[in-house]
């Protein structure tokens, strides 16, 4: 009974807008370097896009990405169309476009997990609903509290020498002056010497701070961390993988230590907070469940005065857009963000690029994310298009020969 009066509640309606198609595609884009983390070294990134169709002839668009596919969790781009495609559609498919809370509360009630997912389809609803009220989806959220946002740099080639130069190429064309390194590859000592000389070069110059992706053991983080803070590093990520563990490192060292991929979520959070195991939340739109969520997450660390950082899956240009409009949201942002991902890749897929500069990238005015696709590129690069391609010239030249 309860299940039919929620649908009824979301349902169509006589004068609503209702959700009438929902469309998945994959798009394969090429990154600018290899980038080398603790568990994988990614060569390219997939974007999962989910376009939603309504009535009123509105357009909301999302996405969905992962770091290295299935590398560093449960989800992937492949994962999360077919799984949008099957058990989200039919969902979505005749419910009340307006009613975003409630479209997503009955998704939570039917699909569990599949937090990137629905990360995709919330930003996908907000975005339509932007575009018919004219509003930016940060006024959606409650109204921004900042126009721009810092972004750090990854430094993630795993060569020092070649880290150095592409810190000295950010600073110098002003697009970034925090740095974070990813390390747990090598041994604790040789990761800290990466990481000293990194530091020494660029001195006062730029913040350096490093993730470890939770590659070391608790015994191995001890050594490092006191190492760390010695070569000028101001922050670690995730360390270890255990919230006990990362609790008993808490406060030992000069040096600030934050949860990533232990926060997944509103309950993880309230977890970390009262364990005291992190002096900072990396806070992610698809880690944290949705964007709403991601907002939960905040304010859970307000609360219990754990500083904020705007984190990224190195998403694409609509997933980073998204994540820009949470974050303005934020009451506080002490460590920035890490809005990097659209500069790692070597194709642009918007009609305008995202505008960085002067370290920091601009949130949108515009309505829903404030941004508008070209089409053109986003048909060259889905996986089907190229695949089809592929697949015509291997059999042109068997027939030939």
């Amino acid at each position: 009974m309860k299940d039919v009066m929620l649908q009824n509640t979301i349902s169509l309606k006589t004068g609503s807008t209702v959700i009438e198609r929902v469309e998945t595609l994959l798009l394969d884009l090429p990154t600018i370097r290899p980038h080398q983390l603790s568990m994988t070294i990614m060569q390219s990134q997939t974007l999962m896009l989910v376009r939603i169709y309504c009535s009123d002839g509105s357009i909301g668009v999302g996405e969905g990405t992962t770091i290295g596919g299935l590398a560093y969790g449960a989800e992937s781009p492949e994962g999360m169309k077919l799984a949008i495609d099957t058990y989200f559609t039919p969902l979505l498919t005749g419910a009340d476009a307006d009613a975003v809370p409630a479209v997503m509360a009955r998704i939570h009630h039917a699909i569990r997990d599949n937090r990137f997912a629905k990360c995709a389809v919330e930003t996908a609803l907000y975005d339509a609903l932007g575009h018919r009220l004219g509003l930016p989806l940060s006024q959606l959220l409650g109204g921004r509290q900042r126009d721009q946002l810092p972004v750090a740099w990854t430094l993630a080639s795993g060569d020092t020498g070649r880290d150095i130069e592409e810190a000295e190429q950010m600073l110098a064309e002003r697009r970034h002056q925090i740095f974070k390194l990813k390390i747990g590859r090598r041994s604790v000592q040789q990761d800290v010497a990466h990481v000293a000389a990194i530091k020494q070069s660029l001195g006062d110059r730029g913040s350096v701070r490093v993730d470890v992706n939770m590659a070391w053991s608790e015994l191995q983080a001890r050594q490092g961390l006191a190492a760390l803070a010695n070569a000028g590093c101001e922050l670690v990520e995730q360390p270890v993988a255990s919230a006990e563990a990362l609790a008993r490192l808490r406060g030992r060292y000069p040096i600030a230590v934050m949860a990533d991929e232990s926060l997944t979520g509103p309950a993880s959070a309230l977890a970390l907070a009262r364990a005291e195991a992190a002096d900072v939340f990396a806070i992610k739109i698809e880690q944290s469940g949705g964007l709403q969520a991601a907002q939960q997450v905040a304010a859970i660390g307000d609360a219990a005065q754990i500083e904020l950082y705007g984190g990224t899956m190195l998403e694409g240009p609509i997933g980073t857009i998204a994540s820009a409009h949470v974050f303005s949201t934020f009451r506080s942002l002490q460590w920035g963000t890490e809005l990097f991902g659209p500069l790692l890749l070597t194709e642009e897929i918007l009609q305008q690029p995202l505008e960085y500069k002067d370290f920091q990238l601009t949130v949108p005015q515009g309505p829903g994310l404030g941004i508008t696709l070209d089409e053109e590129r986003v048909q060259r690069f889905r996986r089907d298009r190229t695949q089809g391609a592929s697949v015509s010239v291997s059999a042109a030249a068997v027939k030939a020969h």
